[in-house]
């Protein structure tokens, strides 16, 4: 079906075109950072596999410890004045980083601190998200919205590393993280020009502002149950998929070419997922979003049977498809079924129950692959990931979401 231009009705907005270009820049600098960041502490006196897994981590963690904090002050300032603060934290860390690694000057360690400060950013901002789209557009386009902004993320994938290898090849690591800087900066820009709004509510105290949050959170069962699931899933199975990938690939696929085959055909699924939900309006979108899930386990059971390199990647484009209609409808959900004045919170507690177990998961996907073997281990987050997903769609509050009233639906 072609993309006519009725698909693309909320590109209209001058609002929402700004914000998203600024968002694709940052998403673009993110993408070539990691690439960047790793060879470069590789190169460092000290550096090593261990110091890059140390820099992840400590970043990771960062993000984690924040996200609370970012939904808090998200509800009590604004979601755009606390993401441009998040920007221009996210600007000087990588920054005063490029600076460091083009003056031949940067140790581990302040690689580590800075990449504390780039997981605080990070962390500050992610809330904000979900809180700032419903003021850019209407209620009937959200779906639209959050369809273009998810399709971002994998074109920046994909684009990203690319585009950072050639950098690092022609130039230095330093200079691909002076262009992330600088894509942050660029972020902040597009957001300077969006209305600053503060939703209206009493203040608690930040105990009593975060118990209100966690109070809205855990009463809606479908939210905390299909958070439950996602972070699960990142823990039982994508955790492994993504630590045991590389080394399978290398074994048996062909090397990091094939491995990047495979994530490059899972962004261009979620691609073509996100187009393909422009302009339409299915109902029970809770449902569809939890069903989608279920593409993420197509990869992994891939591997896990040892198939051929074209069948991995032919899953793993299943996966982005699945990965793009499962994010879009789920944010698309809470954006219109949330209060605006809880909305930062209550998705601050969404996304650390989703994401909180994922650290510890890749730190045992290896040893415990070493004990029961990667492809039993696999298949168990295969089987894991589909059993859960028929769990899911059991529980009436999920099974039943949207369709109590037609006018209450959410629209996609």
């Amino acid at each position: 079906m072609t993309l006519g231009t009725h698909r693309l009705r909320v590109l209209r907005h001058a609002r929402f075109r700004r914000f998203l270009l600024g968002q694709s820049a940052s998403l673009l600098g993110s993408g070539m950072n990691t690439i960047a960041t790793t060879f470069a502490v590789l190169r460092l006196p000290g550096g090593g596999v261990d110091a890059v897994g140390g820099v992840m981590a400590a970043r990771i963690l960062a993000v984690l410890v924040v996200l609370l904090l970012g939904g808090v002050l998200t509800d009590r300032i604004g979601a755009r004045a606390v993401m441009m603060a998040a920007d221009l934290l996210r600007f000087g860390s990588q920054g005063l980083l490029a600076v460091l690694l083009l003056t031949h000057t940067a140790r581990v360690w302040e690689v580590v601190v800075l990449a504390v400060v780039l997981g605080i950013g990070e962390g500050g901002f992610m809330p904000g998200l979900p809180a700032l789209v419903p003021g850019l557009v209407p209620a009937g386009e959200l779906a639209d919205a959050n369809a273009l902004l998810q399709m971002a993320r994998p074109m920046a994938s994909i684009a990203g590393p690319g585009v950072a290898g050639l950098l690092v090849a022609a130039f230095d690591p330093g200079t691909v993280v002076a262009v992330d800087a600088v894509s942050y900066g660029v972020s902040v820009v597009a957001l300077v020009g969006l209305p600053l709004t503060r939703p209206a509510g009493p203040r608690r105290g930040m105990l009593g502002e975060l118990g209100r949050g966690w109070a809205e959170f855990t009463s809606r069962t479908w939210l905390w149950v299909t958070t439950v699931h996602i972070g699960l899933f990142n823990f039982v199975l994508w955790a492994p998929f993504l630590v045991l990938g590389p080394a399978l690939a290398q074994q048996r696929l062909g090397g990091a070419k094939a491995w990047g085959l495979v994530l490059a055909l899972e962004g261009l699924g979620a691609i073509v997922g996100g187009l393909a939900l422009l302009g339409r309006s299915p109902g029970r979108a809770l449902t569809w979003s939890v069903a989608a899930s279920a593409g993420w386990a197509v990869p992994a059971a891939a591997l896990a049977l040892r198939l051929p390199l074209a069948w991995v990647a032919g899953a793993a484009f299943l996966a982005g498809v699945g990965a793009a209609l499962c994010t879009t409808l789920a944010a698309t959900v809470i954006q219109r079924d949330l209060p605006a004045e809880v909305r930062g919170r209550v998705s601050a507690f969404d996304s650390l129950g989703a994401f909180a177990l994922g650290p510890l998961g890749l730190a045992l996907a290896g040893p415990v692959s070493g004990v029961v073997g990667a492809d039993r281990l696999l298949g168990f987050g295969v089987l894991w990931q589909l059993t859960a997903v028929a769990v899911v769609l059991a529980v009436p509050s999920v099974r039943h979401h949207g369709t109590a009233a037609p006018a209450a639906r959410p629209v996609c």
